[in-house]
C-alpha cells in the first residue's frame, strides 16, 4: 500500500531579473584618515573628490631613473581627513538602509591596512558614531510606529520568518519575560553602560521616505566573526569559565530554499530600539575581546559581520493583525563588514601560530580578490569561468550579493603615513579593480497585491460617505441611516393605504399603480446600474489597458534611459581614461626629455673622455716607441753578456777534462805498477823461507785502491713478472685498466686472458691473476697482480683463494730525488748513505771511479765539489 506524500511547502521561486539585465558597479569610496603625530612622511594627497595621489617615500625608488613615481587612482567619491561621519554616512550607508526598509539586500565592506581606520569607520567612537549605529538609528526612525509586538515574527532558523497569531506571541512574551531574558528597551537615550555613550546627536538623526504604513516590521540581530577561516557567533551565551575557558564552537555554512547562504544555528536577536540593538553589539563586542584574551590573539587578525534583518509583512483590513501567510512575508538584510587588516606576514614578524593565523586571513583576502578577478574577467571578456566562493568562508557567505541580491559597496580606508606605502599600493590595486566589475541591480519585490496605503484610503472613503449622507438629509424617526433609505426617498410616495369602506375600489388599485410604478423605476434604475457598471468595466479595463501600455512605455524609456546612461558612463569612463592616458603620455614624455638630456650629457663626457683617451694613446704609443728602442739596447747588452757566460763555461769545461784526463792517467800507472808488483811477487821463493809466508795478505796491496772500483746499485726501471711458470693461469684484466705501452707489463705463458671471470675458465686452470690499477700517492699509476690458486668446491663449482699480491711501480728517475740533501754542499761532511746520490753525472763517474766525496783516489778533489748550478 502506498503512503500518501506529504504536502510540502512551495518554494518561493527567486526574483525574476529585468529583461534589459540592468546591472550597477560595485561602489568603492576611499577614506584618508588624518596623518598621526609620530608619522613624519605623508605619501597620500587627495587631488580632487575622486582622485588620489600616491607619492613614493624617501629611499624608495619605483622606476628605472632613480625618480619617484607618482601613481593616481580613481573612485566614487573621496573622504579628506575633515569628512565628518555624518557625510560619509550620507553618501555611503544611507542608500544601503533606505533599500533595506524597501526590502533590498545590501553589503557594506570596509577594507584597509591595519590602523587605517576601519573599525572608526564602521563603529566610530562617542559622538562621532560610525555607519553601524548610524544605520541602526535610521532604522528604527523609520519603522518606528509600525512595528509588531515582540515575537510576532519568529525565526525559523532556516534564513526565514514566520508569523505566530497574538495569542502564541503573548504566551512567549508572558515566558521569556518571566525567565528575564529580554533586554528591556531604555526609555531614554542614556544608557547605564558608561563604556558606550551616545554615538548619535540627536538633531542628526534621520528617517527614510515612503514608508508602508500598510505593513508590520521587526528587526534581528547577530553578530559574527570569521577567524582562521572558522565562523564563530558572537552572541551565542555559553557558560563562561575563567579556570579552564573554553574556545568557541564554529559554525557552517548552509543554503536556503531561495539558494541564499546563512549561517545554520546563529543566534538572532529580535530588538525593538537603536539602543538596545546597539547593546547586542556591544556585547558581541565584548565576547571578541575576552576570546581575544584568552586564546592571545589580535582582533585585527579576524572579519567581523554586524548582520541586521528585517522582516516586513502586510496587515489585515482592520489594520490590527498580521496576515498569518508566510508566503507574505518579506526578509532583507544588511550586512556590515569590518575585514581584517591587509598586511604582509614579512611586516607583521609573526611566528608560529600567529604566522598560520596571518597566512589564514591572507588567504582569505586573496580569495576575495581571485573572486574580484574572475568575476571582472567573465564580464569583461565574455568568459564564463567557475568562482571559487567556496575557497573561504567569507566569499561563500555573501556570493549571493555578487550574483545580484543587493548591493555591494566598500570603503578603503587609507593610512598616509610612509611605512604603509607598499601595502596602499596592494590595496589601491585591488580596489581600482573591484570598481571594473559590475553587480545585477535588485528589482522590486512587491509584498502582495495590496496598494500601499489602502488602510488610509479605506479610512478616508468611509469618512467621505458618511458626510454626504449627513449633507443630503439626516434620517426618520426610528430608521436606521442607511443609503437604503435615501434610495427609497428617491421613490414616487405612496398613496394612503387605509380602508374605511368595504365598498371602497380606488385605493387598492392606486395602491396597486403605485407599486407597479416604483416597480418600473426599480427596473429602470437596474438597466441605468448594469449600464452603468458595464461602462465603468470598459473604462476601467481601458484605464487598466491604457495603464500597462504606458507602464510599458514607461520601462521602454527607462530601459533606453538605462541604456543611455551606461552609454554616457561609458562615455565618461573613456574619458577618464583618455585624461590618465594623456597625463601618463605627458609624464612619459617628462621623462623621456630628462632621459634626452641625461643621454646628451653622457654623449658629451664620452667624446671628452675619447679625446682624452686618443691622446692618452698617442703618448703610450710614443712611450712604446722608446721602450722598443731601450729594449733593443738591453737586448744587445745581454747578447754580449750571454756570449761572455759561454766561453768562460767552455774554458772551464776544457779544464775539467783535462783533469779527468789526468785522472785516468794517474789510474793507469797506479793500475800498471799493481800488475808489475804482482809480477814480480809470483817469481819462486828461496827454499830456506818458511811456506806460511805466502798465505800473508801484503799490507801494501791492502792499503791500495781497488783496481776494480765498488759500483753503486741503480735502482730497477722495469721488473718481470714472477708468474712465469709452467702452471695454467687464468689472466683477469678488467677493461677499466689504462694500457701504459711499456715493458713494465707481466708476461704469463700458458694464460687465458679474460674481462670477467667465469666458471669455464677457472674450470681449465690453477692459478689466478687480476691485475688493477690505481694512482699512487705521488701521483704515478701502480700496478698490482693480486694472485690466487683455484680449486674445486664440493657443490662441483670453483673457487678462488688469493695468496698474494705483486705491485708493479713506475718512477721517473727525474722527480723529487734529484734534490741533493743540505749535507752534500761541503767537501768535509760525511759520507753518504746508498741512494742519496741520484745525479745522473755522479751516478756514472762513481760506477767509473769510486764513490764521491771519499779521500781514496784522485778524483776527491774533482767529485768532492757539489755541482754547480745553471744560471
Amino acid at each position: 500500500m502506498m503512503r500518501p506524500m506529504k504536502a510540502k511547502t512551495p518554494r518561493r521561486p527567486p526574483p525574476k531579473k529585468t529583461a534589459n539585465h540592468q546591472t550597477d558597479p560595485v561602489g568603492v569610496y576611499c577614506r584618508v584618515r588624518p596623518l598621526g603625530a609620530e608619522d613624519g612622511e605623508c605619501c597620500v594627497e587627495v587631488i580632487s573628490s575622486t582622485t588620489i595621489q600616491l607619492h613614493a617615500p624617501d629611499g624608495l625608488k619605483a622606476n628605472r631613473n632613480g625618480e619617484f613615481k607618482e601613481t593616481q587612482y580613481s573612485f566614487k567619491k573621496v573622504f579628506g581627513i575633515k569628512t565628518t561621519q555624518r557625510e560619509l554616512f550620507e553618501d555611503v550607508a544611507k542608500p544601503l538602509a533606505d533599500d533595506l526598509i524597501h526590502g533590498k539586500n545590501g553589503l557594506l565592506f570596509t577594507y584597509g591596512v591595519t590602523g587605517s581606520g576601519k573599525t572608526f569607520t564602521m563603529t566610530g567612537s562617542p559622538g562621532q558614531g560610525g555607519l553601524l549605529p548610524r544605520s541602526l538609528d535610521m532604522i528604527f526612525n523609520s519603522i518606528g510606529p509600525f512595528q509588531a509586538k515582540r515575537f510576532v515574527f519568529k525565526p525559523d532558523d532556516k534564513n526565514g520568518v514566520e508569523v505566530q497569531n497574538q495569542v502564541d506571541a503573548l504566551l512567549e512574551r508572558q515566558k521569556r519575560e518571566s525567565q528575564q531574558s529580554v533586554p528591556k528597551t531604555p526609555s531614554s537615550r542614556q544608557r547605564a553602560d558608561p563604556e558606550f555613550a551616545d554615538m548619535i546627536n540627536p538633531e542628526e538623526a534621520c528617517k527614510a521616505k515612503e514608508v508602508d504604513e500598510d505593513s508590520s516590521y521587526s528587526v534581528f540581530v547577530s553578530y559574527i566573526e570569521i577567524y582562521n577561516n572558522y565562523i564563530y557567533d558572537l552572541l551565542e551565551e555559553s557558560p563562561i569559565d575563567l579556570i579552564k575557558p573554553k574556545p568557541p564552537q564554529s559554525k557552517i555554512l548552509r543554503e536556503d530554499q531561495n539558494h541564499n547562504m546563512y549561517v545554520a544555528g546563529c543566534t538572532e536577536v529580535e530588538v525593538k530600539s537603536t539602543e538596545e540593538a546597539f547593546e547586542v553589539f556591544w556585547r558581541g563586542q565584548k565576547k571578541r575581546r575576552i576570546a581575544n584574551t584568552q586564546l592571545n590573539r589580535e582582533s585585527s587578525r579576524s572579519h567581523s559581520v554586524f548582520i541586521v534583518k528585517l522582516a516586513q509583512a502586510p496587515l489585515d483590513a482592520d489594520g490590527d493583525n498580521v496576515l498569518q501567510d508566510k508566503n507574505q512575508v518579506n526578509v532583507s538584510q544588511l550586512c556590515l563588514v569590518d575585514l581584517a587588516g591587509s598586511e604582509r606576514t614579512s611586516r607583521t614578524r609573526a611566528e608560529g601560530s600567529r604566522l598560520r593565523e596571518a597566512g589564514n586571513i591572507n588567504q582569505s583576502l586573496m580569495t576575495l580578490r581571485t573572486c574580484i578577478e574572475v568575476l571582472r574577467e567573465n564580464q569583461m571578456c565574455g568568459t564564463n569561468k567557475m568562482v571559487p566562493y567556496r575557497d573561504s568562508k567569507v566569499t561563500h557567505l555573501f556570493k549571493n550579493y555578487f550574483d545580484g541580491e543587493g548591493k555591494v559597496r566598500m570603503v578603503v580606508c587609507v593610512n598616509p603615513k610612509a611605512d604603509d606605502y607598499e601595502e596602499t599600493m596592494l590595496v589601491m590595486r585591488f580596489a581600482e579593480m573591484t570598481q571594473e566589475v559590475e553587480v545585477a541591480r535588485p528589482v522590486d519585490r512587491p509584498i502582495c497585491g495590496f496598494a500601499a496605503g489602502r488602510r488610509h484610503r479605506n479610512q478616508a472613503f468611509q469618512d467621505e460617505l458618511s458626510r454626504r449622507l449627513q449633507d443630503r438629509g439626516g434620517p426618520m424617526d426610528g430608521e436606521p441611516h442607511t443609503a437604503l433609505n435615501q434610495l427609497l426617498q428617491s421613490f414616487p410616495p405612496l398613496p394612503s393605504c387605509e380602508i374605511s369602506d368595504p365598498t371602497d375600489d380606488q385605493t387598492l388599485p392606486r395602491l396597486i399603480e403605485a407599486l407597479e410604478k416604483r416597480h418600473r423605476i426599480r427596473q429602470m434604475m437596474n438597466e441605468e446600474f448594469n449600464k452603468a457598471a458595464h461602462m465603468l468595466s470598459s473604462k476601467l479595463q481601458d484605464l487598466d489597458g491604457n495603464l500597462m501600455s504606458k507602464e510599458n512605455f514607461i520601462q521602454d524609456q527607462r530601459g533606453k534611459l538605462g541604456e543611455k546612461d551606461k552609454m554616457i558612463q561609458n562615455q565618461k569612463n573613456d574619458l577618464d581614461r583618455l585624461e590618465k592616458k594623456c597625463k601618463m603620455l605627458e609624464y612619459k614624455i617628462d621623462i623621456l626629455q630628462k632621459t634626452t638630456n641625461i643621454y646628451e650629457e653622457d654623449k658629451r663626457a664620452l667624446q671628452h673622455e675619447l679625446e682624452s683617451r686618443g691622446q692618452r694613446l698617442q703618448r703610450e704609443l710614443s712611450e712604446k716607441k722608446r721602450m722598443e728602442t731601450r729594449m733593443q739596447g738591453l737586448v744587445t747588452d745581454e747578447k754580449l753578456r750571454w756570449q761572455k757566460e759561454c766561453e768562460r763555461r767552455v774554458n772551464a769545461k776544457e779544464l775539467e777534462m783535462q783533469n779527468k784526463l789526468w785522472v785516468k792517467d794517474e789510474k793507469l800507472k797506479q793500475l800498471k805498477a799493481i800488475v808489475t808488483e804482482s809480477k814480480t811477487d809470483s817469481r819462486p821463493d828461496p827454499p830456506q823461507r818458511p811456506s806460511r809466508e805466502k798465505d800473508r795478505v801484503p799490507a801494501k796491496r791492502s792499503a791500495s785502491p781497488s783496481p776494480v772500483p765498488t759500483v753503486p746499485p741503480v735502482r730497477p726501471v722495469h721488473r718481470r713478472s714472477h708468474s712465469a711458470g709452467a702452471e695454467r693461469w687464468v689472466d683477469h684484466k678488467p677493461s677499466t685498466n689504462v694500457e701504459l705501452d711499456t715493458v713494465m707489463q707481466p708476461s704469463i705463458q700458458n694464460a687465458i686472458k679474460v674481462r670477467a671471470p667465469d666458471e669455464k675458465a677457472l674450470s681449465k686452470c690453477d692459478k689466478y691473476m687480476l691485475t688493477h690499477q690505481e694512482v699512487a700517492s705521488d701521483g704515478e699509476i701502480q700496478t698490482k697482480l693480486i694472485k690466487g690458486e683455484v680449486f674445486k668446491t664440493r657443490g662441483g663449482g670453483q673457487a678462488v683463494q688469493f695468496t698474494d699480491i705483486e705491485t708493479l711501480k713506475q718512477e721517473n728517475p727525474l722527480g723529487e730525488s734529484r734534490k741533493r740533501r743540505s749535507s752534500e754542499t761541503g767537501p768535509n761532511q760525511e759520507e753518504h748513505k746508498d741512494g742519496s746520490w741520484t745525479d745522473v753525472e755522479t751516478r756514472c763517474a762513481v760506477a767509473v771511479e769510486m764513490r764521491a766525496g771519499s779521500n781514496l783516489g784522485p778524483g776527491y778533489q774533482h767529485h768532492g765539489y757539489p755541482k754547480r748550478r745553471k744560471p
